[in-house]
């Protein structure tokens, strides 16, 4: 029989997970199974990984949505709401904080060192994302090749990242429902363990609770409400300050990420990164990796850095507005049509997903475009690279490509160096992400001292 869990408690638990969600989608999923469903044994092993599918189906950051799956599986409306603000909340005041001392003192000389330092590391941590999901989701040579088409068509093709990923999953989708066992091989993030918790001994049990069945009428309430939230003020912002504004553009173009954003945080940051330096101006060439920098070294979703770019616009552009001022409108702002889409797709979509639990064509799409996903890792890992180690890169044609090259007279080999010893520590010594990048830190500090 389903158990009932007080909201008081569930609030304490969501808190705690929200304190320690470091290191990334996986990390992050991990500690949500050790405490969920290992310690608390609110729901089990099974459910817990068919509401994980569900959500890495959709745009935005996965984990968030994950603890808001739960939240409103274990208490309702309000728990949903309450677990997903808490997931996010330690990350936006972080941001928040760092983004101010970015904007004051991100130029002076010990500062723009540590930054140099992170960069670095930061790199390792990318590239360490493309062998952790490439490792669990690339099991045989359907999924390889999926992946090698995925880099190719963004990186030289310059396909945009939705198309490739949207046709991944109808190519798992089909794969799945036509029983080919090259789709049916599950991925993504999803924890490992020895013993299988079952549903039947958890409190949420194994039967669906009431407020989780299918409802029309209620899906279709709280989605309109959820999305009157979301666009109301893009819409006003767009009508009153025109669309040129930097506020403008700042809540349509993130809004525009927040419908599109499949793969996490690490699909996405090449293309934003891009825009937000050669397009709008907000960032200058490097700073996206101080951002992820601080993202990475703070709780909460990756994709989080997206405030700081957010702040910095608006800190920029600030149009007679106090600069610190605008800069904190902005990254307000910026999280809001971020992350308030989360919560329209799990509340529109969730009672449904329910519906579906070991559903084959649904599991063969999420492998299909978490083996994609791992293409588009791939290119932004290449990305950072190029910018992190070379201080000019060239476009390159070649009949129907267009690649990035470096130009490689202008390696900067002391960072060439902090990279390789950052990716020894990684990879041989298995430093952990926060030590290493406190480590890369102190090392920018002292070539700046030692200089």
């Amino acid at each position: 029989m389903t158990g009932t869990l007080p909201l008081r408690e569930a609030f304490k638990v969501w808190a705690r997970i929200a304190a320690l969600s470091f290191g990334g989608p996986a990390g992050q999923i991990a500690v949500m199974h050790r405490i969920l469903v290992e310690e608390k044994r609110w729901l089990g092993e099974r459910r817990f990984l068919h509401a994980l599918n569900y959500c890495m189906l959709l745009p935005g950051p996965e984990a968030q949505q994950l603890a808001i799956y739960i939240g409103w599986l274990m208490n309702r409306t309000a728990g949903g709401l309450m677990a997903g603000m808490l997931f996010v909340l330690p990350g936006f005041l972080a941001i928040m904080a760092l983004s101010i001392l970015y904007a004051l003192f991100g130029s002076v000389g010990p500062v723009a060192a540590v930054f140099f330092g992170l960069k670095s590391a930061v790199l390792v941590v990318v590239v360490q994302a493309v062998i952790r999901v490439g490792s669990r989701s690339l099991k045989n040579a359907t999924m390889k090749a999926l992946a090698a088409a995925a880099f190719v068509g963004i990186y030289a093709l310059h396909i945009p990242f939705p198309l490739i990923i949207l046709a991944a999953g109808v190519i798992g989708f089909i794969g799945g429902r036509a029983g080919f066992q090259a789709f049916l091989v599950g991925g993504g993030h999803g924890p490992r363990v020895a013993t299988e918790v079952a549903d039947a001994d958890t409190l949420l049990g194994e039967g669906t609770p009431d407020h989780a069945r299918p409802n029309l009428r209620w899906a279709l309430t709280t989605s309109g409400v959820l999305l009157a939230l979301w666009l109301t003020p893009v819409l006003v912002l767009g009508l009153t300050l025109g669309w040129d504004n930097t506020f403008s553009q700042i809540a349509v173009f993130f809004s525009r990420m927040a419908v599109v954003t499949f793969g996490g945080a690490y699909a996405v940051l090449a293309y934003v990164a891009q825009e937000a330096v050669q397009n709008y101006q907000w960032l200058r060439p490097g700073e996206m990796l101080d951002g992820l920098a601080m993202a990475e070294t703070t709780p909460g979703p990756l994709i989080i850095v997206t405030q700081f770019v957010g702040f910095m616009g608006a800190f920029r552009n600030a149009s007679g507005m106090d600069p610190l001022l605008a800069g904190t409108l902005g990254g307000i702002l910026t999280t809001w049509v971020t992350f308030t889409p989360c919560f329209l797709w799990i509340f529109l979509g969730a009672p449904f997903v329910e519906a579906l639990r070991g559903a084959r064509a649904l599991n063969a799409a999420l492998a299909a475009i978490t083996a994609a996903v791992v293409g588009v890792i791939l290119n932004l890992a290449l990305w950072f690279g190029l910018h992190v180690l070379f201080a000019e890169v060239q476009t390159v044609q070649v009949g129907a490509l267009r690649l990035e090259a470096p130009i490689l007279e202008s390696v900067n080999m002391a960072s060439l160096l902090l990279t390789l010893v950052a990716a020894v520590a990684a990879f041989r010594f298995k430093v952990g992400v926060i030590p290493l990048l406190v480590g890369c830190a102190a090392a920018g500090l002292g070539v700046h001292l030692a200089g």
